[in-house]
C-alpha cells in the first residue's frame, strides 16, 4: 500500500519540493469515507457546504486549477519519480557506505522508500563543517530540521523538556539532507559523492 491509504485520512504535501509536487503550494487529504470527505470539503471552502452558508468555521485551502493542472499531467510518471530517487538514493548508498563519520538511510524490509530528502548522519560534530565545505563546491545541502518541535516557540506551554527527545536532540544536530531529486545526473552524483569524500575530517 501506498502512504496515505492506510488508515480514515491520508494527507500529502505538493510542495514544489515533493516526489509530486505542483508549481506552488499545494497538499491534499485522502479517504474512502463520504462523510468525512464531506466534511474536509466544507473546512476547505470557508467552512460552507452551500455557497454563503457556513456550517462549521473553515479555511481557504482550495487547490487553484493551475496547480491541479499541473498534477494531473504530473502524477501519471509519480512511479517513474520514485523509481529515479532510488536510483540516485542507490548510488549515494555505495559511495558513502564506507566514510566512518557518515550513517547513510537505513531501508526496511517491509517498505519502500521514496526519498523525498536523502538524509544523512554525520558523526564527530562535523556536520556544519562539513556543509560549508559543500557550499564552498557549490553543492546545495539544507538540515531538516534545525528546531525540533519541542523547542518550538508555539508549543511552549506544554513545558517539554529536551531530556525527553534524546533521540531528537542528538539529531538535530547531525542531519544533513543531500540534493536529492528526480533530475540528478550520473555525473552529478559522482560530483557530489567525490566532493564528500575528499573532505578532511
Amino acid at each position: 500500500k501506498k502512504a496515505g491509504t492506510i488508515g480514515q485520512i491520508g494527507c500529502t504535501s505538493f510542495f514544489p519540493s515533493k516526489n509530486l509536487g505542483c508549481f506552488g503550494d499545494g497538499g491534499a487529504l485522502m479517504t474512502n469515507n463520504d462523510e468525512l470527505a464531506q466534511k474536509i470539503r466544507s473546512i476547505t471552502n470557508h467552512g460552507m457546504t452551500t455557497h454563503y452558508y457556513h456550517d462549521r468555521i473553515g479555511v481557504n485551502s482550495r487547490l487553484d486549477t493551475i496547480q491541479a493542472a499541473v498534477l494531473r499531467i504530473k502524477l501519471k510518471y509519480l512511479n517513474e519519480y520514485n523509481k529515479a530517487r532510488n536510483k540516485a538514493a542507490n548510488y549515494y548508498d555505495k559511495a558513502l557506505a564506507n566514510i566512518p563519520y557518515i550513517k547513510i538511510p537505513v531501508h526496511s524490509t517491509n517498505s519502500e522508500h521514496i526519498f523525498h530528502q536523502y538524509t544523512i548522519v554525520i558523526e564527530n560534530n562535523k556536520r556544519d563543517v562539513l556543509r560549508n565545505y559543500l557550499q564552498e563546491k557549490n553543492i546545495p545541502s539544507m538540515i531538516y530540521y534545525p528546531v525540533p518541535i519541542h523547542r518550538q516557540k508555539a508549543y511552549s506551554q506544554y513545558n517539554f523538556k529536551n531530556e525527553d527527545f534524546s533521540v531528537t536532540e542528538m539529531l538535530s544536530g547531525k542531519v544533513l539532507s543531500l540534493p536529492m531529486h528526480t533530475e540528478l545526473s550520473e555525473e552529478q552524483l559522482n560530483y557530489i559523492t567525490d566532493c564528500i569524500r575528499k573532505f578532511k575530517v
